[in-house]
Order: C-alpha cells, then sequence, then structure tokens
C-alpha cells in the first residue's frame, strides 16, 4: 500500500477482481455506445459510419486506459474511487455530447469542443494518477512518461479539431488516433504490469457483455413507439438470437482460453499478451457488435411498418453493411484473437465471414426481415456446428478448474 498525504493507493495481486466501481464505470461506457448508435443511425450513410468509428476508437481507448489502471491497484479505494468518480463525469459529458459531436446544433456550448475537452481530460487524470500508482516503480514509471507523448499529441490534436470544427476535425480527429493508437504501440510493453489476469480478461469479459447488451437495447429503441405485430414480433427474436449467437462464439470457449494462456504467462509476455489481445484485438469485436446494433435497429424500424402480410422492403445498403459487416468484423477479430493467443485461425469462423460477404449484395434485395433471418441462420450453422463438432474439446476447457495447470 503506498501512502501520501491524503492520498492512498492499495496495490493489487494476482487474486484481484473486478470491482463494482468499475462496473459503474461501464454503465457510462454503454451510454456512450448507445449513442454512438443513436447518431449512426440519423445518418445512415458512409459518412455516419466513419464518424461512428472515430468515436468508437475514442471511446474504446479512454475505457482501456482505465482498465489497466484498475489491474495496478484497487480502483474503488483511496485515490483510484475520487479519479474514477471524476473521469465518470468527463466521460458522462462526452456521451452528451456525441449527437453534436460533428455538428453542433443551435445555441449552448461548442458540442466537438467539449467533446475534446473532456476526453482529454480522461486521458490525462488517467496518466497522472497512473504516475502516483506505479510507487517506486521505476519501469512502469519510465513507459509512463514515454506513454504520455503521444497521448499529449493525441490530445492536442483532438481539442484543436475539437475548436475548428468542419472542414479540418475529421481530419485532425482521424490523425489523433492514428498517433495515440500507433503511438501507444510503438511504445512498447516492457514497463506494463498485469498483476491479475483474471481481473484483466474479466473486465474486458464484461465490457463485451455490455456491448452485446447494448444490440439488445437497440432491438427495444427500433420499435419503442410502434404497436406490436406479427413481424415485429419475429424481428425482435431473430435479432436477441443474433445477441445470443455473439455471446455464444466469444464466451463459449474464446474467454476461457484467453483468460488461461494469459494466467500462463508472467511479467513482460503477459504484457505483450494483453496489449495484443485486449487492448487492440477486443476494440474490433465491439466496434463489430455496435454496428451489427445499428444494422439491427434499422431492421425493427422497417418491419414496424410492415403490414401483417407483407414481408416489407429492403433496406438501404449501408444498415445492411452494418449487419453483416459487423457480423464480419466480429468473427474475424474473434479468430484473429485465437491465432494471437493459441496459433493458427478459426478456419470456420473465416469461412462463416466469407459467406455473410458474399451474401451481403443479395442482403441489399430482399426484404430487412429476411434479411436479419439470413444472417442469423448462418450463425446458428456455426454455432451447432461448433457445439457438435468440437464436443469433447469444449467439454474439457469449459469444465476445468482455475487452478488446473493447463488452464
Amino acid at each position: 500500500m503506498l501512502r501520501t498525504p491524503r492520498l492512498v493507493v492499495r496495490s493489487t495481486d494476482e487474486s484481484h477482481r473486478v470491482t463494482t466501481l468499475e462496473l459503474f464505470f461501464d454503465l457510462v461506457f454503454v451510454f456512450a455506445l448507445t449513442q454512438v448508435t443513436a447518431l449512426m443511425a440519423d445518418d445512415p450513410t458512409a459518412r455516419g459510419l466513419g464518424r461512428g468509428l472515430v468515436l468508437l476508437a475514442l471511446l474504446w481507448f479512454g475505457w482501456t486506459s482505465y482498465a489497466w489502471l484498475g489491474n495496478q491497484a484497487q480502483a474503488d479505494e483511496g485515490l483510484l474511487r475520487l479519479a474514477m468518480v471524476v473521469t465518470m463525469g468527463a466521460l458522462f459529458v462526452v456521451a452528451l455530447t456525441i449527437p453534436e459531436s460533428f455538428e453542433d446544433g443551435p445555441g449552448g456550448l461548442f458540442g466537438p469542443f467539449v467533446l475534446a475537452a473532456c476526453y482529454a481530460t480522461v486521458r490525462i487524470a488517467h496518466l497522472a494518477v497512473y504516475l502516483v500508482a506505479a510507487g517506486e516503480d521505476r519501469g512502469l514509471r519510465r513507459q509512463l512518461f514515454i506513454t504520455a507523448i503521444p497521448t499529449a499529441v493525441a490530445c492536442l490534436l483532438l481539442v484543436a479539431g475539437g475548436a475548428a470544427g468542419a472542414p479540418w476535425q475529421s481530419l485532425l480527429w482521424v490523425l489523433a488516433l492514428v498517433v495515440d493508437y500507433a503511438g501507444v504501440f510503438a511504445s512498447g510493453t516492457e514497463g506494463w504490469r498485469v498483476y491479475s489476469a483474471v481481473h484483466f480478461a474479466e473486465r474486458h469479459g464484461l465490457i463485451v457483455i455490455v456491448a452485446i447488451g447494448e444490440s439488445v437495447v437497440a432491438v427495444g429503441a427500433g420499435v419503442a413507439d410502434e404497436p406490436v405485430t406479427g413481424p415485429v414480433v419475429l424481428a425482435a427474436l431473430l435479432a436477441l438470437g443474433v445477441s445470443l449467437a455473439l455471446w455464444w462464439v466469444y464466451f463459449d470457449v474464446v474467454a476461457l482460453v484467453a483468460e488461461g494462456v494469459l494466467a500462463e504467462l508472467e511479467g513482460e509476455p503477459r504484457t505483450r499478451l494483453a496489449r495484443d489481445s485486449y487492448t487492440y484485438l477486443h476494440f474490433p469485436m465491439v466496434a463489430g457488435i455496435v454496428y451489427l446494433a445499428l444494422g439491427v435497429k434499422k431492421v425493427l424500424e422497417y418491419v414496424a411498418h410492415v403490414d401483417e402480410h407483407d414481408l416489407g422492403d429492403a433496406l438501404p445498403w449501408v444498415p445492411v453493411l452494418a449487419l453483416y459487416g459487423g457480423a464480419v468484423l466480429y468473427l474475424v477479430a474473434l479468430s484473429a484473437l485465437r491465432r494471437r493467443n493459441i496459433g493458427g485461425w478459426n478456419r470456420q469462423r473465416l469461412l462463416v465471414s466469407a459467406v455473410l460477404l458474399v451474401l451481403l449484395p443479395a442482403a441489399v434485395l430482399v426484404p430487412a426481415l429476411v434479411a436479419l433471418a439470413l444472417l442469423a441462420g448462418v450463425l446458428l450453422v456455426l454455432i451447432s456446428y461448433e457445439a457438435m463438432r468440437l464436443a469433447p474439446e469444449r467439454d474439457r476447457i469449459r469444465h476445468r478448474t482455475r487452478h488446473d495447470p493447463a488452464h
């Protein structure tokens, strides 16, 4: 335990688990995800998808920074508790300004600048508190100073873009993301620490659940003010089935294997794997889920206006791209996660991704309900195949204990 005047930082160990304050933090994050989905739904164009991706990338690095900090010291104690509360406030303002993140509304503060300034506060506060939590760990302190360089440059670019507005804003924000993601990766992992593999894996698993939950919320949001009809019920059940498939392909085996591999490593190899598997490869998974939620929301909006005896119109190509492309992005990221953790790609998931890409042009031509049913059917085939074909291996992985040396 580290003590400074009026500040307490309690270190963690291998037994550390996710705290309830971190779960509270995630509630703010999921609100931000719903705001991004709503922003893209209001602008269902290629530009809207691009803007959504920029915001998701910003939010992700803000969230994952605190996942690392919570593994260094207990998030619900002393200084970190105060920092988490302050950060939640700043992140909540970021979420509130997402509807005006690229096009400021009439009256009030200038939305893009407020978002950029509050996001910069989130990132700077993270580095400052992490420096205190590092204590006498000279390697970690050195790593933080190195990481502060690309982080500071990225924050300056974000604030400058937020102040400048269009047409410079998008360019400066994308440049800020390139500097941030590439700079943090290039700074290496030698000084970082992952004291609890269980906490780190659980933290990211919970955020995947949060994102999948947002896709379920999108089902209700798509028909919130519409009468319940047969097509609406069918579409809602199909959408729920798709969300369940997303849960299955990650939590049935992948999450357990990823945690087990991380727990087997120590020191710098563990931190390198944590960076690659969780900080970087989990981002396309979450982005894929959010895009899929957008597609589901649009399907439900279309189906809500369908006659009981009519399948209705086809979706425009952008919502179909979000629906199918989101599923493809999720599955490819999962396969890359397997490649990074144990070597070898997940061939059946890559095959299903290719099938979905082949079906995408046809999905633009059929009614929205049929496009959703087709996606649900393909995912059902995937999980049925894995459940039966890989049953012995699944059973072995799912029922071994955390004390199993092979875990």
